[in-house]
């Protein structure tokens, strides 16, 4: 679908995995490339420097040049929504600033990510992103974060129209009511693949995905008959998304980055390798994810 400045957030957003040369350098022409190929397989956009792309990872320049890559790459109507997570707030909101000038058309942020924040500290974190004037989707990731963005919380941010949406990551998809009851025009977007389906039905408008990077097709076929609201098309949904829902679950498993990459170098596109702390998984892992990723390919999913 379209992407309009209003609704820059919605729809399926990769959460780009970043390839690096031999070398160890981010391949640019390699991102380039992937983000053509992801608005090939209908994807409506990508999230360069999350934590799929590792970002934390990154020197201050590449995380910069990440971003320009993305938005020189993306065609007409794509849709780049950089990460500008960081240590505090005053690191998010530059860069934040700088996803605007180089002409993104939203950023996801998470909350503080260095230490177990308060409320106040919270709220004063988003309010200092709010202020640069681009779309602040929140990214609720308490696993990582220890910081946990509840329904209650996050009704509370956008009444003060700091957010316009919520990655939504704890894997409780139960919260996707109270939201809609307390926050009614928060956009909600999915942020695990595991839950598409469950998230989908509970009126998700947006997934920021990642088995996307190696099957985008059949990923956003999923997402599209999940939303859709025709119960013909929930029927259509659900013998895919238990085809895919065994590779898709690893979007959830702390070692998801070199997993993805492993099933994108499965599908034929460039994984490759992580930097370092992600060291590269077990033979065994591998296998299982290579074979899963073959067997989809075989069924026809792309």
């Amino acid at each position: 679908m379209p992407t309009t400045p209003r609704e820059a957030w919605r729809g399926v957003h990769v959460a780009a995995a970043l390839p690096f040369t031999a070398a160890g350098d981010v391949d640019h022409d390699a991102y380039a490339d992937h983000i053509a190929f992801l608005a090939a397989g209908g994807c409506d956009g990508v999230c360069p420097n999350g934590s799929l792309g590792e970002y934390q990872t990154l020197t201050d320049a590449e995380r910069a040049a990440v971003v320009a890559t993305a938005v020189a790459a993306a065609p007409e109507g794509f849709g780049v929504m950089p990460g500008v997570s960081a240590y505090g707030a005053l690191e998010s909101a530059r860069w934040a600033a700088a996803a605007a000038e180089a002409g993104a058309g939203s950023v996801l942020l998470l909350p503080p990510n260095s230490y177990r924040a308060d409320e106040e500290t919270v709220v004063h974190h988003f309010r200092e992103v709010a202020a640069v004037g681009l779309p602040v989707v929140a990214y609720n990731n308490p696993i990582d974060t220890k910081v946990d963005l509840t329904p209650r919380l996050l009704a509370r941010l956008h009444a003060e129209g700091l957010i316009v949406a919520v990655k939504e990551f704890s894997g409780d998809v139960r919260r996707a009511y109270e939201l809609r009851e307390l926050a009614p025009e928060l956009d909600l977007v999915i942020g695990s693949d595991d839950v598409v389906l469950e998230l989908g039905l509970a009126g998700a408008v947006g997934w920021i995905a990642g088995v996307t990077n190696a099957l985008p097709a059949s990923t956003v076929e999923l997402y599209r008959l999940a939303t859709s609201g025709d119960p013909a098309d929930v029927a259509k949904a659900l013998p895919l998304y238990r085809a895919l829902h065994p590779l898709l679950r690893w979007d959830s498993k702390t070692e998801f980055v070199q997993a993805i990459k492993v099933a994108m170098d499965a599908a034929g596109r460039k994984g490759g390798a992580c930097r370092p702390p992600r060291s590269p998984l077990s033979a065994e892992a591998v296998a299982a994810i290579t074979r899963l990723t073959e067997e989809l390919l075989a069924q026809g999913h792309r």
